[in-house]
């Protein structure tokens, strides 16, 4: 399951910024940690990156049960 939710990660954000180069890394129990390097990121605050990334999957971490419980480090950088 963990698998098919890294790659489920992975599709939401390069689907939301097409252009970026992602890493989704598994750690436990529903945490991540994700690098990505994107042109959009240019220009923008962290959090306004932040909020980027994570619109891309924020259903995942909503909820109880939800499937992700935290992204522990977000490693976001232009290119």
């Amino acid at each position: 399951m963990t698998t098919d939710l890294t790659t489920e990660i992975k599709q939401r954000i390069e689907s939301t910024i097409p252009d970026a180069q992602v890493e989704v890394i598994q750690g436990g129990n529903g945490h991540f940690a994700l690098k990505i390097i994107a042109e959009v990121f240019e220009g923008l605050s962290p959090v306004k990156q932040h909020q980027l990334v994570y619109s891309a999957f924020a259903d995942l971490m909503s909820g109880a049960n939800a499937p992700v419980h935290a992204i522990d480090k977000m490693d976001l950088r232009a290119r």
